[in-house]
């Protein structure tokens, strides 16, 4: 086998022949130039991808961790306020969607975990945040005087974690960030929905306590929605 010719860079002709003459030849053939034919054939097969070395590493802003860490809070004052009054009336909304907000809890810690974040999730009914722990105060007095009140504390929980929730997604440019809360603000819609059809068919309303109006009547206006288990 010998090289007859090198045509352009990178390719090659090879011949195949029993001649002593030809043999004699190839092995004369000018060792550089047989050299770069064979690096720069090399080069040519090598992609993109392997050329262009690993993907950096996103990492959360300060912001960020912060807005994770209250919202880990925020969604285990449902699961743990929906648990006590679950206890005190058998509603089978508490009793439902308690599950739901600890799916909610440990998707935030998948994110936590992935971004290398510490968090601590405290003892049930306590919060690092006062004003969790106010507001997780207050619903336990007023949530054990009715099962009235107990679903309309429900359905407040519920519109707040919609409101936190789009005020952090406005706030972040960071995609996982906003895929999952996205997909925790649909689950809330959902159950809003379950507690304000459990007060009116007990002969209640509720009026929403953060959301605009137009927005929560938009939401009771709609049907379920599916959200991937949330």
């Amino acid at each position: 086998m010998i090289i007859t010719d090198i045509p352009q860079p990178g390719r090659v002709v090879l011949t195949w022949t029993n001649s002593k003459n030809a043999m004699s030849t190839a092995m004369n053939f000018p060792r550089t130039v047989l050299v770069t034919a064979i690096i720069a054939a090399a080069l040519s097969g090598c992609s993109k991808e392997e050329s262009s070395g690993p993907t950096p590493k996103v990492s959360l802003t300060a912001s960020e961790q912060d807005m994770l860490l209250f919202m880990l809070e925020e969604e285990r004052l449902a699961r743990d306020t929906y648990i006590a009054l679950d206890a005190l009336w058998a509603a089978p909304q508490f009793t439902n969607i308690t599950s739901s907000e600890q799916s909610h809890m440990d998707k935030i810690a998948t994110l936590l975990v992935k971004y290398g974040v510490a968090y601590t999730v405290l003892p049930a009914g306590t919060f690092a945040h006062p004003e969790l722990q106010a507001l997780y105060d207050r619903f336990m007095i007023d949530g054990a005087l009715s099962e009235a009140n107990a679903l309309h504390i429900g359905a407040t929980i519920e519109d707040l974690d919609i409101v936190d929730l789009q005020q952090r997604m406005d706030a972040t440019a960071n995609v996982d960030i906003d895929a999952a809360f996205a997909k925790l603000q649909c689950g809330s819609r959902n159950h809003l929905r379950s507690f304000v059809g459990a007060i009116i068919a007990s002969g209640g309303t509720y009026t929403p306590q953060f959301m605009d109006q137009a927005s929560y009547d938009a939401i009771l206006a709609s049907e379920n929605e599916g959200c991937g288990g949330n």
